[in-house]
């Protein structure tokens, strides 16, 4: 399936042939091109498709793409968005994994594009608001709560006393003065990320005029710029101990549903065991986890088709009220890692013939894989793209836990036992192409403390200089209970950074 440029909207022509950022806003249900010196700059009342192309080692690009929705966007406005996505992902050959981001919720992938952070905006085109330049807009006393160690999450919330706690890190911004209140629970990583959004706000919102202060939760005896924040707050009163509001929700983890995309509905398929020949080339399928919906389309479907189930998705979400969902797309033989880790059974990848030169060339795909020569015929087609890393969870796992500056060696069967107070570190060995490769981590429980997970980077850390070959150093600070090992191993190769 393939779209003709021709009938490619004008301002995509062109797109994903260089590595770096193209952001495109909608606007009367076109997409219109994002100057450069406004990337990062988003509208509450705006829809806006972001495409991140990264150039591979031999010369091929990786695409991933993006649709952003603002919070007063029209439903128009999404759903525009969500279709174009559609149609930029089959111009650029249809391998791109397409994500739906709202705003608050936004994936770490989008986060990392641009920092310190995203801070959206009033104003937006449908939703009939103006954009207001944020120096000539009238300052509004407004406070933020920043979480994330890696990347920002910054979120306004009611400017009250009860919007504090004692986890995160909250940023009050007035007209002279921005006040960042650590909660005593707080680490380092998130202070030191808090600061630069700090900033972000300062040169942003204040021209870089404004004072600065730090407010410590707990220590205000005798400080006066302590004072003065809780004073903007009516006075001291201590804050009571509660659990985030996020963590007293509903479980996101519920069981997994799959769902046909046919003649326009979602019809569901009962399944004992979810594995993959309940997917069929010539359908699209939903498969919604909860807190994450995958859209996965055969290869075999057409655009109509694609557009369609993207639609489909949309309207499920906004029907169920779903806003924490995270919802990605993909196209048959280009899944993620982190969807195959959903299914019981998932077959090696195959060889996708038709990869690179479907829409471009499939004339000379057809003779090359009937063993004649195409070269000279293949000259417009862009080099076969690098598969993606996948683990079939049949290497070599060992897994230690952290005893303070020492590590002990777990036995295979307690693998699957993670405790919240505790650190641990993994490596995986397995086959790789041409190799042996090896992927080497740490594993931080939420109530562990800060000198263990130190400790548990620097053991780990050693491991990978007196690795033989190439080592994958990946981090994750998360808490999950008693789950399998081997699935977290694949996750992780979808969503890791290197340290």
């Amino acid at each position: 399936m393939s779209i003709s440029m021709k009938n490619l909207d004008p301002a995509f022509r062109g797109a994903g042939q260089k590595d770096g950022l193209e952001i495109w806003r909608i606007e009367n249900f076109k997409p219109i091109p994002v100057p450069t010196s406004s990337y990062g700059k988003f509208y509450m009342g705006d829809s806006y498709i972001i495409l991140k192309t990264s150039a591979l080692k031999k010369g091929s690009f990786r695409h991933d793409i993006h649709y952003w929705l603002g919070k007063d966007t029209s439903q128009d406005e999404a759903g525009t968005a969500a279709i174009l996505t559609v149609e930029l992902d089959a111009a650029l050959g249809g391998r791109a994994v397409q994500y739906r981001e709202l705003q608050g919720n936004e994936t770490e992938k989008l986060l990392s594009y641009f920092r310190p952070c995203i801070m959206p905006q009033p104003g937006g085109i449908a939703s009939g608001f103006n954009h207001v330049e944020v120096n000539e807009q009238e300052h509004v006393t407004r406070l933020y709560v920043c979480r994330g160690k890696h990347v920002v999450h910054v979120k306004e919330v009611p400017f009250a006393r009860s919007s504090l706690n004692h986890d995160d890190i909250f940023i009050l911004d007035t007209k002279s003065k921005i006040f960042q209140f650590n909660g005593s629970n707080s680490c380092i990583q998130e202070r030191a990320k808090a600061l630069e959004v700090v900033q972000y706000i300062k040169d942003t919102f204040h021209e870089g005029k404004c004072e600065v202060a730090a407010v410590e939760d707990g220590k205000l005896m005798a400080d006066a710029e302590a004072g003065e924040f809780w004073a903007l707050f009516g006075g001291f009163a201590p804050l009571p101990r509660k659990i985030r509001s996020e963590e007293t929700g509903e479980d996101m983890e519920a069981a997994a549903k799959l769902l046909c995309f046919n003649q326009g509905q979602l019809e569901p398929i009962s399944f004992e065991s979810l594995t993959h020949d309940l997917l069929e080339t010539n359908k699209c399928y939903l498969l919604d986890c909860g807190g994450e919906m995958y859209v996965w389309m055969g290869r075999s479907t057409s655009l109509q088709q694609r557009k369609g189930a993207s639609e489909a998705a949309e309207k499920l979400l906004t029907d169920d009220s779903r806003t924490k969902s995270h919802v990605m797309k993909m196209i048959e033989g280009y899944e993620t890692v982190a969807f195959k880790s959903k299914f019981n059974e998932w077959p090696p990848t195959p060889d996708l013939k038709l990869s690179s030169e479907d829409g471009r060339g499939k004339v000379a795909a057809l003779l090359k894989n009937q063993g004649l020569d195409v070269k000279g015929l293949m000259k417009s087609a862009p080099e076969t793209e690098e598969p993606e890393p996948y683990i079939d969870c049949t290497g070599n796992l060992q897994v230690w836990r952290v005893n303070g500056n020492a590590k002990t060696l777990l036995a295979s069967a307690e693998q699957s036992k993670f405790y919240t107070g505790d650190c641990y570190i993994f490596q995986y060995t397995y086959t790789g192409e041409d190799k042996e490769e090896c992927l080497i981590g740490t594993w931080f429980g939420n109530k562990s403390v800060e000198e263990e997970r130190a400790s548990a980077i620097k053991l780990a850390s050693k491991m990978v200089q007196a690795a033989k070959f190439q080592a994958t150093m990946v981090t994750h600070y998360f808490f999950i209970c008693e789950s399998s090992f081997h699935s977290l191993i694949c996750s992780y190769l979808c969503a890791g950074s290197s340290l």
